[in-house]
């Protein structure tokens, strides 16, 4: 199969995946940074009170926030409160911004293992931390291929070298091929090219 047929499909599966999941994310489309990747998996910016019932109709069972909690005002400070009021289950891992461990994901990776189909909400302040974790779950968890992963990570942010390196550390212990920041200008080039 050619790079170019490949990037058809992979937009082909993208289109569908969105068109599936459209009523979630149009409800959605207020929480800074929203991403849907599965039907059991979003990653997010900072949640605000307003958000979470109409995150928990959405079906919405469990929330994982992986920042400090030292941002925002008093609803956003005492967001746990609202969700678990809520019956959501609300984890916390507070992840340093400067220095992103394997430890890290491996609290994060035991979360999601827990519950594997609990519909999970993954966020921090602008969806950077959560978007990189997301990646790395998908990848080396749901088996989603690393280039459609790579698409929708950088769709939201460009890492840093601080979170490259914290990526490719992550995939390195699972003896998965590590990603290089060049390689998205490719992959963004090329479908780029096929519209």
């Amino acid at each position: 199969m050619s790079l170019t047929e490949a990037f058809v499909k992979l937009q082909a599966l993208l289109l569908v995946a969105a068109l599936s999941n459209s009523s979630w994310a149009d409800e959605a489309l207020d929480i800074v940074n929203y991403r849907q990747y599965t039907a059991n998996l979003a990653s997010s910016g900072q949640l605000q009170k307003s958000h979470l019932q109409k995150l928990q109709s959405q079906g919405v069972q469990r929330i994982v926030y992986l920042a400090y909690r030292a941002h925002g005002d008093a609803d956003n400070l005492s967001i746990d409160q609202h969700a678990t009021d809520l019956g959501l289950q609300y984890v916390h891992i507070p992840v340093p911004w400067q220095s992103p461990s394997i430890s890290d994901y491996r609290t994060f990776a035991a979360v999601m293992s827990s519950q594997t189909s609990a519909n999970t909400l993954v966020h921090c302040q602008l969806n950077y931390r959560a978007s990189a974790f997301s990646f790395l779950y998908r990848v080396l968890v749901l088996k989603t291929p690393v280039n459609e992963a790579l698409l929708d990570l950088t769709g939201v942010w460009q890492p840093n070298e601080t979170w490259w390196n914290f990526i490719n550390t992550v995939l390195q212990e699972h003896n998965q091929p590590l990603v290089q920041p060049g390689q998205i200008d490719d992959l963004q080039a090329a479908q780029d090219h096929d519209f």
